[in-house]
């Protein structure tokens, strides 16, 4: 329905920091076209002032005045020309995206355990007698139980871990199920949803 008149937010131009709101932009679109630096400069000081009403929390920020002056260099687009308080050379980066995270290129084995363990597992291999090999077992040991428990609908074998950690090191770690002691891990509690999720796959 289209009434004369009525403006709708989904026909104006998008907004470039939403948090600050329109009035904040237009404020800013105002600034850039003003005719001097000095009048400039004097209306940007006063949105920072505006900007710091609409998001007071990030006074716990340390360096705020920096973000905020990115922030309206932003909102102008980089074009608010002014002598600018602080070094708004780097602003851009705040919305470049991260670089996505390489998934691991090698086929896991063993998905209920997953490529962190495998890893663990492969250098339990070769890893000399001592302290430290016995440590890693043991996080490596308990780790897997967590695991079975969360594959496994609520169920943990811990002669199965043990069996496995033997089968999967060619032998070279050996548990004493009569000397080893498990980790107590508690059952995570499966919402409908989970449920849900888990019949689709």
């Amino acid at each position: 329905m289209d009434i004369k008149g009525l403006d709708y937010n989904t026909q104006r131009e998008k907004l470039l920091m939403s948090e600050y709101g329109r009035e904040i932009q237009k404020m800013v679109d105002h600034a850039v076209g003003l005719p001097s630096k000095t009048e400039r400069l004097k209306c940007a000081k006063t949105i920072i002032k505006m900007m710091l009403t609409k998001v007071p929390q990030i006074r716990s920020n340390a360096g705020y005045e920096q973000t905020l002056w990115d922030h309206l260099y932003l909102m102008s687009s980089g074009k608010l020309d002014i002598d600018w308080p602080y070094d708004v050379s780097s602003a851009e980066k705040i919305h470049t995206k991260p670089a996505p995270i390489p998934l691991p290129q090698d086929r896991i084995k063993l998905r209920h355990y997953g490529k962190l363990v495998e890893e663990l597992l492969e250098k339990l291999k070769n890893m000399p007698e001592g302290s430290q090999r016995d440590e890693l077992v043991r996080q490596t040991a308990n780790q897997m139980k967590r695991d079975l428990l969360q594959w496994g609908h609520g169920s943990t074998d811990d002669e199965k871990v043990i069996s496995d950690i033997a089968r999967l090191t060619d032998g070279a770690i050996q548990i004493d199920p009569g000397k080893f002691k498990f980790e107590k891990v508690m059952p995570v509690q499966q919402t409908d949803e989970t449920k849900k999720n888990r019949r689709k796959k």
